[in-house]
């Protein structure tokens, strides 16, 4: 949250011996083996004389181009350029395998395993390769192994079938699109950038910091996703992988390494899908009870700020779950705007009275929550209250990342430096548990922003000798495991924290993420409309319990253009977290620009309003979260998942989604618009401020629906028990 300037530019450069190589490479197929048909679990797999076809039952749902290599290798040398942790990467294939040529089979009781060679130019030769084919569960599993004894291989692509009308939905946190079919997606954790296509801002950022990103830069990113066919692959690969959705007939699938490792899950709905996938990414607990109370209000300033802005809220009812004390190891100003000491410790001179304050809100059931990431800044001869010098602890014990000669590796953030824990070593993750432990907990904080884990520089030296290039998708996975561990180790049972980064299995290890950085806008690149894009790829990429900052993050002072939030786009924010899972507000980078929740009455009433309907539907989100545990289902749901069987619903972006089965949203997301058009699917459906039936038994609608500020597009499926619930409550609070 504190930086949006490490991101990542992923560019390609391709050539074999001197000419371009496509992204989707062909080849020819030639199966020198007698063709078999094999039994693997639940699966049935089938080599002719020229493809290769994956059923289920009595359905085909995978298979390789007839006639056509399916498998392809090569070898490839990046050259990575790194500023203020952004990465330029160039990759030139030197070697590459078109030909494939099937000598082998050999079938086992659930596994069949495929052998043979790929025939490769630049120098020509042939390498052996291996594909094995075993049951897990119900999933297939591959594992694909190209022999690098001869000639170093460390590409690895796989090609199948696709088709003309099939959409392609998950690779994790995607915030401008949602159907990824006929793109190219780069699957790799980073900062997802400053503006991502809006402009002027982008411009701007990558002219300055070169931190602009693009429309695919995720700080969640996930070589996963699920089809409208039915079916879902995912990769079991750390290494950096691209996906190759471009052509209309096929997809192709590379990965940075000579080994290749997925599953292939039985078909099903979206639903199936994504619980068959989610046994083994792992699922999200349900979140404690005291979360669910009200806002997360997010403060900056002081002791004496924090009490006035509680009796503000006060003099509303505001219901109030947390505050969000963020700057409680104090505050710098960088030429970013307001940012951290990254030494974690309690500032004492910013925060007097510190154990008091947290006491007194404790006895009020409010919570304290604060905030860590996994950098470390040196702080000597800078802040001057200075206890402990965490830097200097880390350097002296060989705990943070080095470079080759191994000096501490120093990533510029805005005008401060500051090195990352090397999670590699056992030592340094018992350290900073430590400091967790000591610093965080002890001092009385209920939850905190486990903040980055996305930004491990490839050429960084590791405790473990491991590349950091393969390690840096993991960092996320093992950062959010590091605060889960120094919760359990503290005994503590209703401690949250919320994550910005994370890859395949981050689910099982973070209690909360948030969507990170979005820019103090309403556009569909990096405003409040990608904010409703990555929350819905990201929840059928096992991400269940997730939110973003009411009202954004970054705000910008440009003579071009300033990016500063306007009260509208607060209200409008306000009025949208209030139907997911955490309602959380942030002053962000340059509070002075931005409205705030309190910066005049209307404003203050209006948060407070929205804050007690999002304590209204406590309970059906406490069953939302519970089929998150079990399932791995999304408490807020892109309409694919519920209605699979209505093509006009996959074309979906932004506009409208569910929460759970049974209340669609239509959020307000342009300034000035006092309705917005809203699809409703097939039934009848209920609007909620005024209890109007809307909507077709036969065939799915679409209307304009008024939507004055206060009162957002909001419907529950007639005869809903949770809807009528719901209805009645907001009607006993005043609410409606």
């Amino acid at each position: 949250m504190q930086l949006r300037s490490i991101h990542l530019f992923v560019l390609f450069s391709f050539a074999i011996l001197g000419s371009a190589c496509s992204r989707s490479p062909a080849g020819r197929l030639i199966v020198e083996a007698s063709p078999v048909r094999q039994k693997v679990g639940s699966f049935e797999i089938e080599l002719t004389g020229n493809q290769l076809i994956l059923s289920s039952g009595s359905k085909q749902f995978w298979s390789t181009p007839a006639g056509k290599s399916f498998l392809n290798a090569g070898h490839g040398q990046e050259k990575v350029k790194e500023s203020r942790g952004s990465f330029t990467i160039n990759d030139t294939l030197t070697a590459f395998c078109t030909d494939q040529f099937v000598k082998s089979t050999e079938s086992k009781p659930d596994r069949l395993v495929l052998r043979g060679e790929l025939a490769c130019t630049g120098p020509e030769a042939r390498v052996p390769f291996q594909i094995s084919f075993s049951a897990a569960g119900t999933q297939l599993r591959f594992e694909i192994r190209v022999d690098s004894h001869e000639i170093e291989m460390n590409r690895t692509f796989l090609t199948l079938n696709s088709q003309r009308d099939e959409s392609i939905f998950g690779f994790g946190e995607q915030f401008t699109y949602f159907d990824l079919k006929g793109r190219e997606v780069p699957v790799l954790t980073q900062e997802q950038g400053i503006g991502r296509g809006a402009q002027p801002i982008t411009i701007g950022a990558n002219i300055t910091a070169g931190a602009g990103g693009d429309w695919h830069t995720t700080y969640i990113g996930v070589p996963y996703f699920i089809s409208s066919l039915g079916r879902s692959f995912f990769l079991e690969n750390y290494e950096y992988s691209i996906f190759d959705l471009r052509p209309s007939d096929r997809l192709t699938v590379e990965v940075f390494s000579s080994v290749m490792t997925g599953r292939i899950s039985t078909p099903g709905t979206p639903l199936e899908l994504i619980e068959q996938y989610t046994q083994y990414a792992g699922r999200m607990r349900p979140l404690p009870d005291w979360v669910h109370r009200g806002a997360i209000v997010g403060l900056q300033g002081g002791t004496d700020e924090v009490k006035k802005a509680i009796a503000e809220l006060d003099a509303q009812r505001t219901p109030i779950a947390a505050l969000w004390l963020q700057d409680w190891v104090g505050q710098r100003t960088t030429n970013f705007g307001k940012q951290l000491w990254w030494n974690w410790e309690l500032d004492r001179d910013r925060y007097p009275g510190w154990d008091g304050l947290v006491a007194d809100l404790r006895k009020r059931d409010v919570r304290v929550m604060t905030y860590v990431n996994p950098f470390i800044a040196n702080v000597a001869d800078k802040k001057g209250n200075v206890r402990r010098n965490l830097f200097k602890e880390a350097e002296a014990k060989g705990f943070l990342i080095r470079h080759a000669d191994g000096s501490p590796y120093l990533i510029l953030n805005t005008d401060f430096s500051a090195a990352m824990v090397d999670l590699t070593n056992p030592d340094a993750r018992k350290w900073i548990k430590e400091v967790i432990k000591a610093e965080l907990i002890a001092g009385g904080s209920s939850g905190w922003m486990a903040d980055f884990g996305e930004a491990l520089p490839f050429d960084a030296k590791l405790f473990s000798g491991e590349p950091a290039s393969s390690y840096h998708n993991r960092y996320p996975e093992e950062w959010a495991m590091i605060n889960r561990e120094a919760i359990q180790e503290a005994g503590k049972t209703d401690i949250v924290f919320f994550c910005r980064s994370g890859y395949t299995r981050s689910p099982s290890q973070a209690t909360l993420f948030w969507l990170g950085d979005q820019l103090v806008s309403w556009d569909e690149y990096d405003g409040i409309k990608s904010s409703v894009t990555g929350l819905l790829s990201g929840g059928i990429s096992g991400f269940t319990l997730n939110h973003s900052d009411i009202g954004g993050y970054t705000t910008v002072n440009n003579p071009i253009k300033n990016y500063h939030r306007s009260k509208e786009l607060f209200m409008r924010w306000t009025e949208m977290n209030a139907f997911t899972t955490v309602f959380r507000s942030h002053e962000g980078n340059r509070p002075a620009e931005n409205h705030q929740f309190n910066s005049d009455a209307e404003t203050l009433q209006h948060f407070a309003r929205f804050a007690k309907i999002y304590a209204a539907w406590f309970d059906y989100r406490k069953k939302l979260m519970e089929e998150a545990a079990q399932h791995g289902w999304p408490v807020i749901r892109h309409l694919y998942l519920e209605f699979p069987d209505d093509p006009a619903v996959r074309s979906i972006r932004y506009e409208e989604f569910m929460v759970g089965s049974e209340i669609l949203v239509a959020p307000v997301l342009d300034p000035s618009a006092k309705s917005v058009s809203v699809y409703l699917p097939r039934g009848e459906w209920v609007h909620l401020w005024t209890g109007d039936i809307k909507g077709s038994a036969d065939h799915g609608s679409r209307l304009t629906v008024d939507a004055p500020i206060g009162k957002p597009a909001v419907f529950y499926k007639k005869g809903s028990a949770v809807g009528e619930a719901f209805r009645k409550d907001l009607a006993t609070r005043e609410l409606l």
